[in-house]
C-alpha cells in the first residue's frame, strides 16, 4: 500500500513539475511575443491623409475632385501648405474652381503655391514676390539665346550703347543686372514647357529701381541677355567693354595744326584808294 501511494506520489509530482516547466515556456514565449509586437509597434511612423495629383496637371487646368486622391503621409514629413483636409481644398457652397499654376506629376502633393484660391485669376501676379515688379524685355534669336529661355532661369543684362568719350561717340557694352529671373516668356508662365522658342518679348522679375535701370537702358541702347547656370552662386564684378579695348587699338593723339604763316603788310594810299601791300616780316 505505502509503495502504491509512494508511486502515485512520484507520479503527481513529476506531472507538476512537467506542468510548470510547459507553462514557465508559454510565458517566455508569450514575453518574447508581446517584446516583438512592441518594437514593430515603435518603428511605425505615424501618418495623416494627404491629397495629391491623381493625374498629370498641366498649368491652366482647372481642378476637380476627380483630379485628387488621398494618400498617406509620414505626419513629420508633410510638406509645408499641403492639404489634408477635403473640404479646405473643396470648400462647401463654392461654385469657382481652383487653377493649377504650376504643372503636376501624378503622386504629387498638392500644395497652396501650386494652384490658385477658388475663383482667383490667374496670371503674373501670383508668380510675383513680394516687393516685385514684371518688366517686359524685347529680345530676337540673338539676344535672347536662341529661344532657349523659359520662365523660372535667371539671366544676366548686358547694354550696348553710345556714350561720349573725350568729345566722341563711343560704342560699349556693360553688364547692368546680373541673375534677374524670367516669369514669361512672350505671354507663357510655366515653368515646366520645355524646348526651344524663338520668343519677341520676355517678362523679369525685378524691384522698382532695377525696373527704373532696364527702361532707360532699354530706350538708349539693345538689351542682351545671358542665361546663368542652374545653382550658379558665383558673384559677378562689374563689366564694360568697349572697341579699343576688344580690339587692342591704342588711342591716336589728336593732331595739331601747324601754325599759319605770318603775313605782314603795309597800307599806302594810291589816289582816292587804300591799298595794302605784303611785305617782308622783322620779327
Amino acid at each position: 500500500m505505502r509503495l502504491i501511494f509512494g508511486l502515485v506520489l512520484l507520479a503527481g509530482l513529476g506531472l507538476a513539475g512537467g506542468a510548470v516547466y510547459m507553462a514557465k515556456g508559454y510565458i517566455g514565449q508569450y514575453q518574447a511575443e508581446l517584446a516583438a509586437a512592441r518594437d514593430k509597434q515603435r518603428q511605425i511612423v505615424p501618418t495623416s491623409i494627404v491629397y495629391v495629383a491623381k493625374n498629370k496637371l498641366s498649368y491652366g487646368d482647372v481642378l476637380k475632385k476627380s483630379d485628387v486622391r488621398s494618400v498617406r503621409w509620414p505626419t513629420n514629413a508633410i510638406p509645408k501648405g499641403s492639404f489634408t483636409d477635403v473640404n479646405v481644398l473643396f470648400p462647401e457652397g463654392v461654385e469657382e474652381p481652383r487653377l493649377i499654376v504650376r504643372a503636376m506629376e501624378p503622386g504629387e502633393a498638392l500644395m497652396k503655391v501650386k494652384i490658385t484660391e477658388p475663383g482667383e485669376d490667374i496670371g503674373l501676379t501670383t508668380r510675383l514676390e513680394k516687393g516685385m515688379r514684371a518688366f517686359a524685355i524685347r529680345v530676337d534669336v540673338a539676344s535672347g539665346v536662341s529661344g532657349f529661355l523659359r520662365p523660372g532661369d535667371k539671366v544676366d543684362v548686358y547694354w550696348t550703347g553710345s556714350v561720349d568719350v573725350g568729345g566722341g561717340r563711343e560704342e560699349i557694352t556693360r553688364l547692368i543686372e546680373t541673375k534677374v529671373r524670367l516669369i514669361a516668356v512672350d505671354q507663357i508662365d510655366d515653368e515646366l514647357r520645355g524646348g526651344a522658342r524663338i520668343a519677341r518679348t520676355v517678362t523679369v522679375q525685378a524691384t522698382p529701381e532695377q525696373v527704373a535701370a532696364l527702361a532707360q537702358a532699354q530706350s538708349t541702347g539693345n538689351l542682351s541677355l545671358s542665361l546663368v547656370g542652374a545653382g550658379d552662386d558665383t558673384e559677378v564684378s562689374e563689366i564694360e567693354v568697349d572697341q579699343v579695348s576688344l580690339l587692342g587699338l591704342t588711342v591716336a593723339a589728336p593732331k595739331v595744326a601747324a601754325p599759319a604763316p605770318k603775313v605782314c603788310s603795309i597800307r599806302t594810299r594810291r589816289g582816292a584808294e587804300v591799298v595794302s601791300i605784303q611785305i617782308p616780316c622783322t620779327n
